[in-house]
């Protein structure tokens, strides 16, 4: 039984391998255990990291740190490609508002830290630990570990003080958020239903919707107008798909002249039906689909490389090939084809035309399900590279005595989210499966937790059993749950955010990937996400920044 004992105990890979999937697999099955509808969820691979650890069931320090990081880039990296799209959007409308509340979340982080290093007498290496480990926030519990070994260099455990500190309370720090989350839904009785229906519609509002009208040309003053010409009138998207003059369908050109009677099939949002009615003529009874006539509709899905990034003027279907598009489905959202949109790989496209010249079109677009369904993971390492480079950058900071980075998890997020906006750059499409997306994103943040838990799971135990540990614990709650639960209250009673908005809001203000999954998990909207990687670049950066502050305001 040699064999067995040296993958045990040993130090080969065989070993490495083997923890760590044993870390994985016990974790997920106590994620999925559940007490009254709430469970561990990824977090339980923490909990199964912690255990294996003390019984000293573990792996190389190195090792740990590498998985660790490697899982938790490919978790920031796929939720940055997701939200990308939604993110500026977001940005738009309340980003500055969802900055201000993470940015209000870190101060009154570090002023509670502040408080219980002065009322309690907790050394300054050790209360630097339980805040970062309160807030979940690695990257700067080494930036104050730098500024401690420079500082106060006649403390020469501060750097193993921070880091027991930080391996005490990050348990807690994960849960707290979660215990904030579940804390805000009771007290405003959320049904979370409810509230993801509200957080989509606002996302994808009915109204936005395209739909078919007939409108009937009546208005006289538009005889021989162009086609082209009647949407700088009307001042509105649309799209006329079909046109019907006595008896005869035709697909209007853009030099197509109007007639009194004609009656246009037009594919547009309610909001500019009324805006052309007002121009054009009534609403018609007639729908123009249901003329027999040569010209169908189908849907092709966009999946060759070399229309990616193009614009539907570009495309040129009309002149080239006599077929209009009237709608794109993105992501399950359904837009209006206007002429400056950019195509993205995936997109599927309604069209409009013969069923010749339809043909020719599908060979030029791909309509390619395999295509689309494969796995193209080169966008995600040439991100990854772009990403580590960015969060090495350093960025100075007038008075700090170090240079501020975005790190290995902050960079990552912000490539990602910038090269999502782009449908293609060069011979790279940035897209990425939804089914991809997920189980590399699972596997990203089981990784990150699995090694958080092994690292911190040897000192864990003995810390709380015999030293300061539960007081430490207590006191990484107070720094935990406080800041959280004061916004996580006022953004409802005062803000009326959104129940996911403010749980992707807590999370990403406190660093916390698995508070993410959790929130994730109960929600099949996107709301916890954007969020999430809206405020995640500024509250990484503040973090950074605090603790450094932080060290030297208390040493």
């Amino acid at each position: 039984m040699n064999w067995f004992t040296d993958i045990l105990t040993g130090n080969s890979t065989a070993h490495t391998v083997f923890v760590l999937s044993a870390v994985l697999s016990t974790g997920v099955l106590l994620g999925l255990i559940k007490v009254r509808g709430i469970g561990f969820g990824a977090a339980g691979v923490l909990f199964a990291g912690i255990l294996f650890s003390h019984f000293h069931l573990t792996v190389a320090d190195e090792i740990i740190e590498f998985v660790r990081e490697f899982g938790l880039i490919l978790f920031v990296f796929t939720i940055g490609m997701q939200v990308g799209p939604s993110f500026f959007a977001s940005m738009r409308k309340e980003g500055l508002k969802l900055n201000l509340l993470a940015a209000a979340i870190v101060l009154l982080g570090v002023l509670v830290a502040a408080i219980i290093h002065f009322i309690a007498k907790v050394p300054v290496e050790v209360m630097v630990g339980l805040l970062s480990g309160a807030v979940t926030n690695i990257p700067g519990l080494g930036a104050a570990q730098q500024v401690l070994k420079e500082h106060l260099p006649a403390l020469a455990d501060a750097g193993e003080s921070s880091g027991l500190g930080c391996a005490v309370t990050y348990p807690f720090g994960i849960f707290g958020v979660i215990i904030a989350m579940l804390l805000t839904r009771f007290i405003f009785r959320i049904v979370p239903q409810k509230e993801a229906e509200a957080a989509d519609m606002a996302v994808r509002p009915p109204a936005a919707k395209p739909k078919n009208f007939n409108l009937k040309v009546t208005n006289q003053r538009l005889a021989n107008l162009q086609v082209r010409d009647l949407a700088s009138l009307v001042k509105a998207d649309f799209v006329i798909s079909r046109l019907l003059r006595g008896n005869d369908v035709m697909l209007p050109e853009a030099d197509t002249r109007l007639q009194p009677g004609d009656i246009l099939h037009v594919v547009c949002t309610q909001e500019n039906a009324d805006k052309l009615a007002i121009i054009v003529g009534d609403i018609s009874k007639v729908d123009v689909r249901e003329i027999p006539s040569e010209l169908v509709s189908r849907s092709i899905l966009l999946t060759r490389k070399d229309a990616v990034g193009k614009t539907v003027r570009e495309l040129d279907l009309m002149d080239r090939h006599g077929v209009a598009i009237t709608r794109i489905d993105r992501a399950g959202i359904e837009l209006v084809a206007k002429a400056g949109m950019s195509l993205c790989f995936g997109d599927r496209l309604t069209v409009v035309g013969g069923e010749e010249n339809i043909r020719h079109v599908v060979a030029e677009l791909g309509d390619s399900m395999k295509q689309l369904r494969h796995p193209n993971i080169l966008p995600i390492f040439v991100g990854i590279i772009i990403g580590v480079l960015v969060g090495s950058i350093p960025i100075a900071v007038p008075g700090m005595p170090a240079p501020v980075k975005l790190g290995l998890a902050g960079g990552p997020l912000l490539v990602a989210i910038l090269l999502s906006r782009y449908a293609r750059i060069g011979p790279i499409v940035w897209y990425l499966p939804q089914s991809a997306n997920l189980i590399v994103r699972e596997i990203g943040i089981t990784l990150f937790l699995a090694c958080v838990g092994l690292k911190s799971g040897g000192r864990f135990v003995e810390t709380l059993m015999h030293g300061p540990g539960l007081y430490w614990i207590f006191l990484g709650a107070i720094i935990t749950l406080v800041p959280v639960l004061i916004v996580a209250i006022a953004s409802r009673a005062f803000f009326k955010l959104n129940y996911f908005t403010i749980c992707g809001l807590l999370a990403g203000a406190t660093t916390n990937p698995p508070a993410l999954a959790f929130a994730d998990t109960s929600t099949s909207s996107d709301a916890p996400s954007v969020t999430f990687a809206s405020v995640y670049a500024l509250t990484m950066f503040l973090r950074i920044l605090t603790a450094q502050v932080l060290v030297l305001f208390l040493a």
